[in-house]
């Protein structure tokens, strides 16, 4: 048996045609730059997740970092953050020259953990001030535990950046009710990449927010600053979002809830069925249902390495979200980090693998896997 980590050709398989004629509607129009098929989609991705505005960008490393700019993020500021993400979530502050201050994560969540991030406010009082934006990432498609982080920004009145490019779809508990991941804080970046539950067929991403006038200066960033065409109020970019990738994602977009529920369900059988002396599976912090799985976790005890070197040998796939984390990494040795300050951090790089969880995966598919990690540690 043949399990790959993603099989988009699945996907791809229930939606050609629809998004053949999209693509072609694109391609007649002639209208290759922003357009109504971008306007479209940010209406359903801001209906969707509950926010006010929605702006689309050229993907979820430029959502970040277009989002930072609104707010002002520049020479020296701090912007406080995870320490175990994928790289663009601590590149974009570096590439604005402001300051990553890293959190340790929670064990069980790997999210941000709000306990360290309260108790790093209570001690670097000193510091505060200079704190431009705080920046939690919903990893692997669960929430993280925002009712603390929003309370201790609002403390101190510092926006909330909320990496979502992993969670669009995935819901919170809030104190004030259940919200969507990406609108609980001052705004919320998604990834459009291919692998995403939501994914393009190349580079994509989106911000929404509440605010009417970060929606504005957002819009006239990612198109060089410029409002109307030729006159720069801001130094911006081209972060526009390109129309072909906006109708492939609107055909997807009708679609998205039920491949969270085929994920929901996939990981529901792992966790009944994969029960091997040694594997931690994935903690649910709040529902099942909350969580959209974008990736299925699990941390093991010890062998991580080569239990993936014989899985791939049984042609399964399976990946490693992140082997280094930030404060270990060469590019952010000047910030004088050393090995030992987030040791859930350390422990999750080096001990945790992600299982196939895509939509299309069947139950023989994951008895093979199961079966096969079992025989390994067994």
């Amino acid at each position: 048996m043949n399990v790959l980590m993603l099989d988009l050709n699945a996907q791809l398989k229930t939606i050609e045609k629809e998004v053949k004629t999209a693509v072609n509607d694109v391609i007649h129009s002639t209208q290759y730059i922003m357009g109504p098929k971008v306007l479209t989609l940010e209406g359903q991705i801001a209906e969707y997740v509950g926010a006010k505005y929605a702006t689309g960008v050229s993907s979820g490393t430029d959502a970040l970092l277009i989002s930072l700019m609104a707010l002002g993020v520049g020479v020296g500021d701090i912007i406080i953050t995870t320490s175990f993400s994928f790289f663009a979530t601590a590149g974009v502050i570096a590439r604005l020259n402001a300051i990553p201050i890293f959190i340790d994560i929670d064990s069980d969540t790997y999210n941000l953990s709000s306990t360290a991030l309260e108790r790093w406010f209570k001690t670097n009082k000193e510091k505060i001030s200079r704190v431009k934006a705080i920046m939690p990432v919903h990893l692997y498609g669960q929430s993280a535990d925002m009712d603390l982080i929003i309370e201790v920004a609002d403390k101190f009145n510092i926006p909330v950046v909320e990496d979502a490019a992993q969670a669009i779809g995935a819901r919170y508990s809030s104190k004030s009710g259940v919200k969507k991941a990406g609108n609980i804080g001052t705004l919320g970046c998604f990834s459009f990449f291919p692998s995403k539950n939501l994914g393009a067929m190349g580079d994509g991403g989106m911000v929404v927010t509440n605010n009417a006038s970060i929606d504005e200066k957002l819009k006239k960033l990612r198109n060089h600053g410029a409002k109307p065409k030729y006159y720069h109020a801001l130094i911006g970019g081209n972060f526009r979002l390109d129309p072909i990738q906006a109708a492939i994602l609107s055909v997807k977009f009708p679609h998205l809830d039920k491949w969270h529920s085929m994920r929901q369900e996939n990981a529901a059988y792992y966790d009944k069925n994969l029960n091997i002396r040694g594997v931690k599976k994935p903690v649910i912090a709040y529902k099942r249902e909350y969580h959209i799985y974008n990736q299925y976790v699990i941390s093991l005890r010890e062998k991580r390495d080569e239990l993936r070197k014989f899985l791939a040998e049984n042609n399964i796939g399976t990946e490693i979200y992140y082997p280094v984390p930030f404060h270990e990494q060469e590019c952010f040795k000047s910030l004088g980090y050393k090995s030992g300050d987030f040791p859930h951090s350390e422990y999750a790089a080096k001990n945790t693998i992600a299982l196939p969880i895509y939509p299309e995966l069947t139950a023989e598919m994951q008895d093979y896997v199961i079966e096969k990690i079992g025989e390994f540690y067994e």
